[in-house]
């Protein structure tokens, strides 16, 4: 499975997810190890099963074990943080100021450099939409020297894989009916 295998699983009425991800597959303004940990957190937030398995085996291989554990760790520690920071940003009141109690040791030392980690750390929480979570990182990583054209680089690849599992879950539920309504 690879990123051609996804790109040729897309209908026809997805033709510009398609080459949004072929483009994006070799983004020039990312660095190797960006791109790539951007892809796999993206495609584990996508929560779907084939999109991080072809994802996961087209970029994991120019990771080191230690960046693609460290990818992991941030889809991981992301996925919690942005429906907690979500809930605290959105209800408001004392919320935001109380300890919130989770362990969140993957982002203290996340075995890559930090600006790659938050980086990707933005990407899930853009797919995540976690509007205190992606103002957070995306303050750190233009600290830490990345321009704009690579943050919008990583949230245009955070979109365009959470668009790819999007219409392959769909694509599933109608195949899904029509099998049910042939039966």
């Amino acid at each position: 499975m690879s990123i051609e295998s996804l790109r040729d699983r897309l209908p026809d009425y997805a033709k510009d997810i398609r080459l949004n991800l072929g483009t994006l597959a070799a983004e020039p303004s990312l660095s190797v190890q960006q791109r790539a940990s951007v892809f796999v957190a993206a495609a584990l937030a996508s929560r779907n099963a084939e999109v991080t398995a072809a994802i996961t085996a087209e970029f994991a291989p120019v990771l080191s074990a230690e960046a693609l554990g460290a990818t992991r760790a941030g889809a991981a520690v992301m996925a919690m943080n942005n429906v907690y920071y979500r809930f605290t940003h959105t209800v408001g009141g004392d919320y935001a100021t109380m300890p919130a109690r989770l362990r969140m040791n993957a982002m203290a030392k996340p075995g890559m450099e930090r600006a790659d980690f938050e980086l990707l750390s933005l990407a899930v929480s853009a797919v995540n939409g976690c509007a205190m979570c992606m103002e957070s990182h995306e303050k750190a990583v233009r600290h830490a020297g990345l321009t704009q054209e690579q943050v919008q680089a990583a949230v245009r690849i955070a979109a365009v894989v959470h668009a790819v599992a999007a219409v392959l879950d769909g694509e599933a539920a109608v195949a899904g009916l029509e099998l049910s309504a042939a039966a």
